[in-house]
């Protein structure tokens, strides 16, 4: 639970994890929204928190829980704290980090996320606070990161780990020398039946040097009863010592602790994407407070402060540009390559980069609300969201671990009791107890996730959770909405066809002046387009709706109509014969009350091509031809006239996006099915599907009927559901995977949806399909390859044909470098761009 003052009140934010659907995020609203004093509730079931804004002097924090636990919700007293823990870098210091924690009083749930170096902590604040937490980690042998300043990958190489292992492993080198190459290796002491040489005193020496680090983890490990590497990893090295094979227990010490590095170095480097999303938010801000610029923390810029915004700065928060104008490049967000254009009124976001220009920006959020803030904090928490692989693993891991150490066990110390050396089989032994660690299959999947989830959300894709990216990567079917996501939603005039001597500017200053009073999203188009166009605007007067078929209104003294057809049939005129001839080599259309001819523009000259002849001239069919053939293409026909003269034909309709073809076709070839869901008319539908390629419609749908269209689609396999994000949300949630569109800046789509395109671009779309799929099968690829590899060695260590150094470099140390390094691919991966230009 926070709590922060805002000048209209008291924010608090409340977990009530059984509020996890939509229907309970009603009754919890609803609950509330009768309490005096509160302001506004914002209930979010994807999260299991409820945000109430109340006004202290009416109303206090007990109240508001009080209204919540009436509607029958319990609110959890608890909070959430992410800390840092760089050196955790796979599952067997997860394991550990979280028997550490999981030990401490008021510690509800732990979370370790080895894949980002990161442990989420839900804890009782009145029974333990962040301090003992973080002394529960560092107790457990980790290092909690402060916050500062992130070193570079390289610098674990100079790390007091790395000198001793340098130190341990010259004095292994030296050791061999003497031992096998034909050199003196000088006698030190002679006695109780031992000879000390040189070579043994180096190897001694190396295994204490090099095994510190890995005796001090085990002995954690001990504390925390947890049977890990380094547990299994000390009683090698010890027992080896104790019956006198200090090669072995060097060999063991100095590896394992090359090992160690090399994977800590790989896993941070497989972070360091996360890092640089991290980084794009610069750490101050320039805000004018009592008329003089200051430099300040971003974190203390507050919601309405001007923030100054100069040529190649990035801006620092989410707001509203007051003053400028500039090319913004919203890239770190959106993942669009090309600038937009920002202005007066337009938002901007935390991260993007103003190209030229000056802008002052009004924040409209603080600095950790931030659109970027909240991306990655969606992506480090996607690594929470656990795959069936992963589980599957989990299991596994469970049995193999435990099987192996008595395998292990057993291999040292029966044959000897059967006459057989000794020496042989312990290291035989002891070389299974090296292979026992699951280490390189456990991170195979999350190192996997992280870097998969970072590489989408660096080109405006966020996914939400490795079962995401899973389940995206085997789709079968997507299912499109139609209105905001194949189409822009918004409406636009499409053709503009003038009649009876007038042309199209004199159309469309009759039809924006009728239109121009109307609040209907046609007539806004209408208006827009002329407005665009630059025509004059003309005097209204007597303005008048006429409920249901147009509108009515006296321009320069003579009354004008703008309406549906029938409004003009029921006038009077003969729309089924509207007179064309030819004059000047165009084609021209006379109406019934004058034989003055209008010209054409190309667009409405295809409409007159099934022109007929009759004796007066050419006629064509605007009820039965022209009219039909702009509806089939999904348009709205808008008639403009006089009473005696009909004007002209203006067509609207919803956009489609210049890009949606692109997408569905690189769908289909990806051999993913695509189809439509949507409640518009079915004539119109089929005019957009079939403008994009998509064959399969289903039209005229309610939300309830959408949602059972998605179920029937997942008889035909995976089945992906696109849409705003809001309007489809429960299509989205019944789906296994629901995308939103243009999440950025919108709470609702980050919050719902399972992955969440930030710009409102369908070009993301096939990327993310391809991403995913290179995804499952790097997974894939590593969890079968090091299982493999363990299953090889497990086989041959009891039969002699694995050394302990074999076992170390190629099932311990080789399979955690190959599996991190084969994840890291996925960052490589980039969206293909669509050419457009013939679009």
């Amino acid at each position: 639970m926070s709590e922060s003052e805002r000048e209209e009140g008291v924010e608090v934010r409340l977990r009530v994890p059984e509020m996890d659907c939509a229907s309970c995020a009603t009754k919890v609203e609803g609950s509330l929204d009768g309490t005096p004093g509160v302001e506004s509730v914002d209930p979010r079931p994807a999260s299991g928190t409820v945000v109430v804004t109340y006004d202290p002097a009416a109303v206090d924090e007990a109240a508001v829980r009080g209204r919540i636990e009436a509607a029958g919700y319990a609110v959890q007293d608890a909070e959430t704290a992410t800390l840092s823990v760089p050196d955790m870098d796979c599952a067997s210091c997860a394991t550990k980090v979280e028997g550490a924690l999981t030990g401490v009083a008021g510690v509800r749930e732990v979370d370790p996320r080895p894949g980002s170096g990161r442990v989420s902590v839900t804890y009782d604040p009145d029974a333990t606070d962040r301090g003992r937490l973080v002394a529960a980690v560092e107790a457990a042998g980790y290092a909690v990161d402060d916050g500062g300043a992130a070193e570079s990958p390289h610098a674990v190489w100079t790390s007091r780990r790395a000198i001793g292992t340098w130190l341990g492993a010259g004095l292994l080198l030296v050791g061999l020398v003497l031992e096998f190459l034909p050199v003196p290796d000088p006698l030190l002491v002679a006695g109780f039946g031992r000879e000390v040489t040189v070579s043994w005193l180096a190897f001694l020496l190396a295994a204490a040097v090099a095994g510190v680090p890995v005796l001090r983890n085990g002995y954690y490990s001990v504390r925390t009863r947890n049977l890990d590497i380094d547990l299994l990893m000390s009683a090698g090295i010890l027992g080896a010592l104790a019956v006198d094979l200090p090669l072995e227990a060097a060999t063991l010490a100095v590896l394992f602790s090359v090992a160690e590095l090399l994977e800590a170095f790989s896993m941070d480097r497989a972070r360091s994407s996360l890092r640089e999303l991290m980084d794009l938010s610069p750490e101050t801000a320039t805000v004018r407070r009592d008329g003089k610029e200051q430099v300040i923390p971003v974190d203390d810029v507050a919601v309405g402060e001007r923030v100054l915004v100069r040529p190649g700065e990035r801006v620092p928060i989410d707001g509203v540009v007051r003053e400028g104008t500039s090319a913004v490049d919203e890239s770190p967000i959106t993942g669009e390559s090309v600038p937009v254009e920002a202005g007066p009124d337009d938002e901007v976001y935390a991260g993007s980069i103003v190209e030229e220009g000056y802008l002052e920006v009004e924040a409209t959020a603080v600095a950790g609300e931030s659109t970027l803030a909240r991306v990655v904090e969606l992506v480090e928490d996607a690594e929470a969201e656990r795959t069936e692989r992963e589980r599957f693993i989990d299991r596994f891991a469970a049995w193999y671990t435990p099987i192996v150490v008595i395998g292990a066990i057993l291999t040292a110390a029966v044959p000897p009791l059967l006459g057989a050396p000794f020496e042989r089989w312990f290291v035989r032994g002891l070389t299974l107890l090296v292979i026992a660690c699951p280490c390189a299959f456990v991170i195979s999947t999350p190192v996997s996730v992280v870097s998969g989830v970072t590489s989408a959300a660096r080109n405006g894709v966020l996914i939400k959770g490795g079962r995401y990216l899973e389940a995206a990567g085997e789709t079968d079917v997507v299912a499109f909405d139609k209105t905001g996501t194949l189409t822009t939603g918004e409406l636009g005039v499409t053709d503009v066809v003038p009649l009876n001597g007038n042309d199209e500017d004199d159309l469309l200053g009759c039809a924006a002046a009728l239109e121009r009073r109307s609040e209907h999203p046609i007539a806004r188009a209408i208006v827009a387009h002329a407005d665009d166009r630059g025509v004059d605007d003309r005097t209204v007067e007597a303005f008048e709706n006429i409920t249901g078929r147009g509108v009515r209104a006296d321009l320069d003294g003579t009354t004008h109509y703008a309406g549906k057809p029938g409004l003009f049939e029921g006038m009077g005129f003969d729309l089924e014969h509207a007179h064309v001839r030819t004059d000047g080599g165009r084609l021209t259309i006379e109406g019934d009350a004058d034989d003055a001819g209008g010209r054409l523009t190309d667009e409405g000259s295809d409409l007159l091509s099934a022109a007929a002849d009759c004796e007066h001239g050419a006629y064509v069919d605007l009820v039965d031809d022209v009219v039909p053939r702009l509806q089939a293409e999904g348009k709205t026909v808008v008639l403009v006239g006089t009473e005696d003269e009909l004007e002209g034909v203006v067509a609207v309709a919803d956009t489609v996006r210049p890009e949606a073809a692109w997408a569905v076709e690189r769908l289909t070839s990806m051999g993913v099915r695509t189809r439509m869901l949507t409640g518009d008319n079915e004539r119109t539908a089929r005019a957009i599907a079939g403008e994009l390629g998509i064959d399969d419609v289903r039209a005229d749908l309610l939300p309830e009927e959408k949602v059972e269209a998605i179920r029937e689609a997942e008889a035909e396999g995976t089945v992906a559901m696109v849409g705003d994000g809001v309007n489809d949300a429960p299509a989205l949630a019944a789906a296994t995977v629901g995308v939103a569109m243009g999440a950025a800046g919108t709470d609702a789509a980050l919050e719902t949806a399972d992955v969440a395109l930030m710009a409102d671009d369908l070009s993301r779309l096939p990327y993310l399909f391809d991403l995913s799929r290179r995804a499952t099968r790097v997974i894939r690829t590593n969890v079968w390859s090091s299982l493999g590899v363990k299953a090889l060695l497990a086989a041959g260590a009891p039969l002699g044909l694995v050394s302990v150094a074999a076992a170390v470099v190629v099932g311990d140390m080789g399979m955690s470098l190959a599996v991190t390094g084969n994840a890291m691919r996925l960052a490589g991966v980039e969206p293909e761009e669509p050419d457009l230009a013939d679009g």
